[in-house]
């Protein structure tokens, strides 16, 4: 081994020595700031709130915000819809994160495709969007019990939104593979995200003091450094404020603002005001009437398939007619509160046409007699030649080919059937069998719907309203089935009960029924892949159901979006190219489904309705939705 001898060398030691010096002084007088990214240099506060304005570095920031999410939109779609948002006049995006969809099992986390966060992320950049996130992890957002899993369910003593172990031991994984992605993307990390949210409209549910907090410092340790947000409506404003986290306020009309607003100041002082969530629509229900409103009042901005409505169009009117009088970066001008739209697609903002002052929002607006990008154009539509569905399986006949079921004494619940690695079932039906000897009066507790059948005969459905149904007089052994469909899991309110399928014993006359055999319907795409074409038969005259029905819709140019029609059909679920496209149900509102071009393919796509019921002749296509959204409802 080599060693210095200083004696021997003096001349090396003399140089070593000055090497050294002149390294210090060198040090000493480097301007290290010259060697970081210019575009970093500047970024070094980030968005803050002080006293009545929003403040990015030195210089007064305007927000206009609406909300696009991105796991609601087909992936080569994202940049059209945030193209026509920039084209708006709006320049921050916000999104929530959907904990069930990333991790749909317990310690599997998907964030590819569709669900590929940071691509979007990253897509806003490019156009020149800011981002506001919304990680949850409950986000509400009209998603199956809130965006949290279903898994969490399993745990019979499960205290969802609370501080209790089994929630924030979930919690805590989640995190730490949804962070480390976030992180890099944060405004002064380069990246466009400027804010993040806390939770979501807690103080409605305000069940434990302890637990906004640990949820505010869980984002906290693990690198989040943006302005933190909390986000509540007028019944939860009270209770969802945070230390050191900006209050903002949900509502949907003038007099919630004035209301909001007076109560704001009260709670946080003279801080600038924002709605964070400015409500465009309102959700459908089956049944009911479809909702909706004149455009100088309410609705969206945007459909579902990225159609500009009359509201885009006031709207851009209004933000291109003061693109050159609004205040710019660094001007000392106050105004009203800030705003942004929330709707359970992928809608834009909906603001009253009043006012400029109603329209002063948590969005960016620095610059001045800078005219709008033009909006893109619409995407084509085509009304597709109608289908006719040319074979045929009936679910019991189907049986056959599914996974060996599942036997137990008494009924299971969807969540803690052993399927899928052990994490249960979170969507879909589940059909229950089992053998009884006499007619009588059943009774179960059911959880969504349960249509009842006496071997393969339907005798009616057992629902939240109907808890009873007569059995009529049976010879011998009889096997009782019940297929129960998970309608969706509520997302706001009391959630700790959402349990799906049958929920406890199931009983005939009084006494328990027993041993069960349990069939998981998922209908995931791995569900149909063990439907061989052989398997399948010709669509008879008069079909047994429920049933699968398999028909082939020819593209020949390049796929267009498209609108798909079930009229003569009951209720049923479709699925294309063994994608869920959603339900149908002939009681409305709804009467059509967006079926994107970019899930179709040039030539023969694959077409699957599961009816329940009644099945029509035809499958129809239409270039314009009919009456409902058409959108999928959980």
């Amino acid at each position: 081994m080599t060693t210095w001898n200083l004696r021997r060398r003096p001349g090396r030691a003399l140089g070593l020595v000055l090497l050294g010096f002149l390294t210090l002084l060198v040090l000493r007088r480097l301007d290290w700031s010259n060697l970081t990214r210019p575009w970093l240099r500047r970024r070094q506060l980030g968005l803050q709130a002080k006293d009545q304005n929003f403040m990015l570095e030195d210089s007064t920031f305007w927000i206009f915000g609406g909300s696009v999410h991105y796991f609601r939109v087909p992936k080569e779609y994202w940049r059209d819809r945030l193209l026509k948002m920039k084209a708006c006049g709006l320049n921050t995006l916000t999104t929530y994160v959907p904990w069930n969809l990333h991790e749909p099992e317990r310690g599997r986390f998907d964030f590819s495709g569709n669900l590929d966060l940071e691509a979007f992320v990253l897509t806003a950049a490019e156009i020149g969007l800011w981002v506001i996130l919304r990680p949850g992890p409950y986000i509400c957002s009209e998603i199956d019990l809130g965006g949290l899993p279903s898994w969490l369910l399993q745990d019979s003593g499960m205290r969802l939104r609370t501080t209790y172990k089994g929630f924030t031991n979930a919690v805590d994984l989640y995190f730490d593979h949804l962070m480390p992605r976030v992180v890099p993307l944060q405004y002064k990390h380069g990246g466009p995200i400027i804010a993040v949210q806390v939770e979501n409209e807690y103080g409605s549910y305000n069940k434990d003091p302890t637990y906004m907090p640990y949820i505010k410092k869980a984002l906290e340790d693990r690198g989040i450094e943006e302005l933190l947000l909390t986000s509540d409506n007028k019944d939860g404003l009270s209770n969802g404020a945070v230390d050191g986290v900006l209050a903002t306020i949900n509502l949907q009309s003038q007099h919630d603002l004035q209301l909001l607003s007076t109560f704001l100041f009260t709670v946080q002082g003279a801080r600038p005001k924002m709605v964070m969530e400015y409500w465009t629509g309102w959700f459908d229900s089956w049944g009911g009437t479809h909702n909706i409103l004149d455009s100088s009042d309410y609705d969206a901005v945007l459909t579902e398939a990225g159609d500009y409505t009359a509201k885009y169009l006031q709207l851009r009117d209004f933000f291109g007619s003061i693109s050159g009088t609004w205040p710019a970066a660094g001007s000392s001008t106050t105004m009203g509160p800030c705003f942004c739209s929330e709707t359970p697609e992928e809608f834009f903002p909906d603001h009253p046409t009043s006012t400029p002052i109603d329209l002063c929002a948590r969005m960016s607006w620095t610059r001045t007699g800078t005219p709008l990008p033009p909006p893109p154009d619409p995407l084509p539509k085509t009304a597709y030649e109608s289908v006719t569905p040319a074979f045929y399986l009936s679910l019991w006949d189907a049986l056959k080919y599914m996974e060996a079921p599942i036997n137990s004494e008494q009924p299971v619940n969807m969540e803690n059937l052993p399927v899928n690695n052990g994490n249960g079932q979170s969507f879909g039906y589940t059909l229950y069998e089992t053998t009884i000897a006499s007619s009588g009066v059943l009774s179960a507790f059911v959880r969504d719907r349960g249509q009842v059948f006496v071997n393969t005969v339907s005798i009616g459905f057992l629902d939240y309203k109907r808890k009873e149904i007569n059995i009529p007089l049976i010879q011998g052994y009889t096997t009782l089935r019940i297929l129960v469909e998970n309608c969706g899991r509520v997302n706001y309110g009391e959630i700790d009960n959402q349990r799906k399928g049958l929920i406890g014993n199931i009983y005939l006359n009084d006494s328990p029924l027993s041993k069960f055999r349990i069939y998981s319907l998922d209908m995931k795409k791995t569900f149909f892949q063990r439907f061989s074409f052989d398997e399948w038969n010709k669509v008879p005259e008069a079909p047994t159901f429920p049933a699968f029905f398999l028909g082939a819709l020819s593209v020949a140019l390049s796929p267009s979006d498209t609108f798909m029609k079930l009229e003569g059909w009951e209720k049923g679920v479709v699925f294309i190219n063994g994608q869920n496209l959603g339900r149908y149900w002939n009681i409305g509102p709804q009467e059509t489904l967006y079926l994107p071009g970019t899930w179709l393919d040039q030539g023969i796509n694959q077409v699957i309705v599961f009816e329940e019921k009644m099945a029509g002749s035809v499958i129809q296509f239409t270039e314009t939705p009919h009456l409902g959204r058409s959108r999928y409802i959980n």
